[in-house]
């Protein structure tokens, strides 16, 4: 296990693009986004390779923030080799939530790099529900990317993955119709984050002290309900019922995904097995290297695993950072 020794580190700046939305563009479903326009966000230098970065659900275009020891300068995404586009995942207000995919995911991004006279990126990373827009976006538009990076995010959502997050949709949505959204929220953070953490880490963590009276908080409901709380100010019931429902409609085969691929799993990720890692790697006709390892931190390994999710970035980004300095700043 890497050391959890935590960093502070700046954020890196960055510049706000934008690309308007047509009018004529629809959803998949059929629906139409409140926004007019997608809002991304680029760091690094003026010029030099392309790096799309997208995260969970909760991410958006601050990747040098939520990924901040990845994504800075010198970091395993170098910001002094290549210029980083980070995009919100779902623009505008999403009340009612709305019925959006991975692929229209990819489409969005695709408006946006349109509008920057972007005709392709040199690599995709993309962890989490970024790792399955990067496989849409790499099936959808094979002609627009070079390399791809997953991390933690097969073709297909499991069952059990979703069975959990149609929990917490039915958590937020009845929360929300009965007038306390915030404390819905809150709650189904909670329950999220038991299922992307482990229980030996919990184990690890927590003494099992019993409080004075029933219905009061154990150690371990603590810390739950702290993280519930700070989640129930950064985001909406529906805007998160949307994410979640998208990545339970992910669905891409393998075969579709034609660039060079770097996949990396977690043995010990429920929401995401294994052995669907295992089958990805073996279909994508392009894999370029697959590694799984262990980790006491479960789903969250891509945000906690830093040696070792750093040095896959590194290597699978290191032909882009072989150009020499005059060929980046041509």
């Amino acid at each position: 296990m890497a050391s959890t020794t935590e960093w502070i580190i700046d954020e890196a700046p960055g510049r706000d693009v934008t690309a308007a939305i047509p009018a004529d563009f629809r959803l998949a479903s059929g629906e139409r986004l409140a926004a007019d326009e997608i809002v991304g966000r680029i760091h690094g230098p003026a010029s030099g390779p392309l790096v799309v970065v997208a995260g969970g659900i909760s991410s958006g275009r601050f990747a040098a923030r939520w990924w901040s020891w990845a994504v800075r300068h010198g970091g395993p995404v170098d910001l002094d080799r290549v210029r980083v586009l980070a995009v919100d995942l779902l623009p505008g207000r999403t009340d009612p939530a709305v019925t959006i995919t991975t692929a229209d995911q990819a489409r969005l991004l695709a408006l946006l790099l349109d509008a920057q006279g972007e005709a392709r990126v040199d690599a995709f990373v993309g962890a989490s529900y970024g790792g399955c827009i990067g496989q849409a976006f790499a099936a959808t538009f094979p002609e627009r990317i070079g390399e791809l990076v997953v991390i933690s995010a097969a073709h297909r959502a499991h069952p059990a993955a979703t069975a959990w997050r149609g929990v917490q949709r039915r958590v937020l949505a009845f929360a929300r119709d009965c007038g306390r959204e915030a404390e819905g929220i809150s709650l189904a953070r909670e329950l999220a984050m038991t299922t992307y953490r482990t229980a030996d880490e919990f184990d690890w963590r927590f003494a099992t002290t019993a409080p004075e009276r029933a219905g009061e908080a154990y150690p371990v409901c603590e810390y739950l309900i702290s993280r519930g709380a700070d989640y129930a100010e950064a985001t909406s019931a529906d805007r998160w019922i949307s994410l979640s429902d998208s990545l339970d409609r992910h669905a891409v085969a393998p075969e579709a995904i034609q660039c060079p691929l770097t996949l990396l799993g977690f043995t010990s990720d429920r929401l995401v097995p294994i052995e669907d890692l295992r089958e990805l790697a073996a279909r994508a006709p392009a894999l370029r290297r697959f590694d799984e390892a262990g980790s006491i931190f479960g789903h969250d390994a891509f945000l906690k695993e830093r040696e070792l999710v750093g040095r896959t970035l590194h290597d699978a980004l290191s032909t882009l950072y072989a150009r020499q300095p005059d060929e980046i700043a041509a």
